[in-house]
């Protein structure tokens, strides 16, 4: 199939996609390259070369990191906006790992790993400590945030392919 035509494909598809959902489908370009629709915008995922991918877009961990990012910096802007303090500007920096579990008291595998997240956040303005301080506690509270450390509930299905 073309550019243009998969394109085509894409732009049909958008309008296919309810509220709240999205739609990823191969891209066509490459083994492992996404295309990710939400109805409005069109993205794009891969993983690296080294991977086994082209490196068309960011890699499934990398958007996750970019979601949480996103969200926290708006978090941030929405409630010093609320509160009438002079943020200037908002920069999330985020890794992702796997560790060793070496420190899980509960774990039942002690050579199992886990997840973790820095996450680093810089503001600009002329916030006072206090100010600095209660933005590091609502950081913790953006909802991808909240999200990613609460319980989640995936229920997976196999349907059948449309026409």
């Amino acid at each position: 199939m073309s550019k243009s035509d998969e394109s085509a494909r894409w732009r049909r598809e958008q309008g296919n996609i309810g509220s709240g959902w999205v739609l990823v489908t191969d891209s066509g370009d490459g083994r492992l390259s996404q295309v990710l629709l939400d109805g409005r915008h069109v993205l794009t995922a891969d993983e690296p070369a080294a991977a086994g991918g082209m490196d068309l877009g960011p890699t499934p961990y990398e958007l996750l990191l970019m979601s949480l990012g996103a969200c926290t910096s708006m978090t941030l802007r929405l409630y010093a906006a609320r509160k009438g303090w002079p943020l200037e500007r908002v920069a999330v920096r985020l890794h992702h790992e796997r560790v060793h579990a070496t420190d899980c008291e509960n774990c039942e595998d002690k050579g199992a790993k886990l997840d973790r997240i820095d996450r680093y956040i810089e503001v600009d303005g002329a916030l006072d400590e206090d100010q600095r301080a209660r933005l590091l506690q609502i950081a913790e509270m953006c909802p991808v945030h909240r999200t990613l450390t609460g319980r989640i509930d995936i229920q997976t299905r196999m349907v059948q392919a449309g026409p």
